[in-house]
């Protein structure tokens, strides 16, 4: 979503220096490094959507083989892992 609205926030000047720095080595701005921590720490969803996501998860009709089958397939032999 593009940024819309515009909000100054005063940083010390040691956490702007160090915003700054961690933004240039991931090679993006201080602004969107702000944004996505907030998105991350307070766009989150609810626990209310989290439960309804659950919900139409169980309402979905996907082939699913038994539990004995899904272990076999997801965890490796221990020859699998030798060369």
């Amino acid at each position: 979503m593009p940024a819309s609205k515009k909000t100054t926030i005063l940083f010390s000047p040691e956490l702007h220096g160090r915003l700054s720095r961690l933004a240039a080595q991931t090679g993006t701005s201080l602004g969107d490094l702000v944004r996505t921590a907030c998105e991350r720490v307070y766009a989150a969803p609810s626990k209310n959507e989290k439960l309804a996501a659950v919900r139409r998860l169980t309402t979905l009709q996907l082939p699913v083989g038994s539990t004995r089958r899904m272990k076999r397939e997801s965890a490796p032999q221990p020859g699998d892992l030798l060369p």
